[in-house]
């Protein structure tokens, strides 16, 4: 591993855990981890602070994965940094070492990761995101659509073999990490956005 690689990815990590969702919500008095599905991410903020917060915790989210594979574009030339960079800002989001490893979903810090790095896959996984929230208004469902849709469009279209890779890859943390959500939607009680409580992506 070159030291560029070893700088960018602890780097990397650290950006992604950093909590925004939690310190969007705290700044409006809620504690995110405590209410709601308990989910450290942008749709519990959006149920439990307001729809300007969730949307702010969002942005920040996409913004902090971007920099992190932006910033190993320009502290690398190995090819298999970047979207090792991005899954790793992913794994810092998911599993905080600020909020005892317990973070979020990944999916608005995985979009932001992945959007210099396969632009037309992740754009068309955003969309799909908008079209299944519409149809089911379940963000969970949503989130496993458009990571789904990112992952096999990277193969689909010919994006470099590293980054068809860790987008498969960040397709099954993302599965992983909302199977608590896809037994609620089987069992039918997983909330929908719009909910004041429930599961959250």
């Amino acid at each position: 591993m070159s030291a560029g690689a070893a700088l960018v990815l602890p780097l990397s990590y650290l950006l992604g855990s950093i909590p925004f969702s939690y310190l969007v919500a705290r700044r409006r008095g809620v504690d995110v981890r405590q209410v709601g599905s308990g989910n450290v991410g942008a749709t519990n903020v959006m149920r439990s602070a307001g729809t300007a917060a969730g949307l702010l915790a969002f942005g920040l989210d996409f913004v902090k994965g971007m920099t992190a594979s932006l910033l190993a574009r320009q502290l690398s030339s190995e090819p298999w940094v970047p979207p090792a960079a991005a899954v790793t800002a992913m794994i810092g989001h998911m599993y905080p070492v600020w909020l005892g490893f317990k973070g979020g979903k990944g999916v608005a810090t995985g979009a932001g990761a992945f959007l210099s790095l396969a632009p037309l896959p992740t754009a068309a996984g955003l969309v799909a995101f908008a079209l299944v929230l519409a149809v089911t208004r379940y963000a969970s469902m949503a989130s496993i659509a458009g990571t789904i849709t990112l992952a096999v469009l990277a193969f689909v279209l010919g994006s470099p073999r590293p980054v068809a890779v860790a987008a498969a890859a960040a397709g099954l943390l993302v599965v992983w990490k909302h199977r608590g959500n896809l037994s609620r939607v089987a069992a039918g009680t997983e909330s929908r956005v719009g909910a004041k409580s429930g599961g959250a992506a």
